[in-house]
């Protein structure tokens, strides 16, 4: 079982007293990625899932497309380095040596921060995907929208631990909770449940609603275009890009989803 979360000491003050006691706190661990063995990323994340985050950040990073491009993914096995929990190595499909080089040579390795999802790989244009737009038939009514949040929190199971948790939650047309993913990094949670349904070969999602915790960036909404969501909601307020990019794919955007109300800023037709 991942450790999730841990007892830490903390000092209360309240009414200007001081009490000593224990709480619970978020883990927060790096995990390396490794294709063929070979370093490709270290991403800041809560452990769990983390075969499934480890494919949804390759789809995010357009190493692969489909769960046909995926060989094996599990945790490394070598005693060496002490760190087995944290090490999860990739094979890929069709990954011969000379395509993986030019991979990895195309790829600065960088630390991926838990809040800042795919910050400093490329500049922004360099990220925006040629992916056709976004098409879809189906319509969702307002109040299953609404319901949402309740549905999603009701959920996060880590969250009523430690109060710091982000979560990524895919739901149908009519409102059920088909995935959901927690971690300190609302990226990362989107990249699990992503990944997860990546690796039931259930691409694209054109019949799923991404809802997300926090804000959207412009990252969220790509990894959102990638896997063919059609519809991106969130708790708080959608970034300039990640508007511009919905207006240009076909996702409908919506931000500052709470209390039974929202704003959509992006293809609005999709509401009822």
């Amino acid at each position: 079982m991942p450790d999730t979360f841990r007892s830490v000491g903390v000092t209360r003050v309240r009414e200007g007293q001081r009490a000593a006691d224990l709480d619970c706190a978020a883990t927060e661990e790096p995990l390396e990625i490794r294709l063929h063995g070979r370093p490709f990323a270290v991403i800041m994340r809560t452990p769990g899932a983390d075969c499934d985050l480890a494919a949804g950040f390759l789809l995010a990073e357009r190493v692969v497309a489909a769960a046909d491009d995926l060989g094996t993914i599990e945790h490394c096995t070598d005693p060496a380095g002490g760190h087995l929990g944290n090490v999860v190595n990739v094979t890929l499909a069709n990954g011969s040596a000379a395509a993986l080089d030019r991979l990895l040579a195309d790829r600065r390795q960088v630390i991926t921060n838990s809040s800042c999802g795919l910050c400093g790989r490329r500049t922004i244009e360099s990220l925006r995907s040629e992916v056709p737009p976004i098409r879809m038939s189906w319509t969702i009514g307002a109040p299953t929208i609404g319901g949402l949040p309740d549905r999603l929190r009701a959920a996060q199971t880590v969250f009523d631990e430690t109060g710091g948790l982000h979560a990524a939650g895919l739901f149908t047309p009519d409102g059920r909770l088909d995935a959901v993913a927690e971690d300190v990094g609302r990226h990362n949670a989107v990249d699990k449940v992503v990944g997860r349904m990546l690796m039931r070969e259930a691409l694209p999602l054109s019949n799923h609603l991404l809802f997300v915790s926090g804000r959207a960036s412009f990252e969220i909404a790509q990894k959102a275009l990638l896997a063919g969501i059609p519809i991106v909601a969130s708790v708080s307020a959608p970034s300039s890009l990640a508007i511009e990019l919905a207006e240009d794919s076909g996702v409908t955007l919506i931000g500052f989803l709470r209390g039974g109300s929202f704003n959509i800023y992006a293809h609005p037709d999709r509401i009822a």
